[in-house]
């Protein structure tokens, strides 16, 4: 009875581990992209005939951004579901 208990407890923790490492991931791509939106936007607004390659290269960061968080997240839910 009382490893039954124990084992519940375990796997709620690790549940509870892994939501929150999904949620800190979530929340760390959303402050970096802001960051490099706003970056972004401040360049522009010094140099508007740099626009083009600011565009570009603010749009391959966010999404190296986005894909570290996925990765994040899978690793999580992994780690739940092992």
């Amino acid at each position: 009875m009382m490893s039954t208990v124990m084992l519940a407890s375990e796997a709620v923790t690790a549940h509870g581990l892994a939501a929150a490492g999904a949620g800190l991931a979530a929340i760390g791509a959303g402050i970096g992209i802001g960051r490099i939106g706003g970056s972004a936007l401040e360049s522009i607004a010094r140099q508007p005939e740099s626009l083009n390659d600011i565009r570009a290269n603010m749009i391959l960061a966010a999404a190296l951004v986005e894909g570290a968080a996925f990765f994040a997240m899978v690793v999580a839910l992994l780690v739940v579901f092992k």
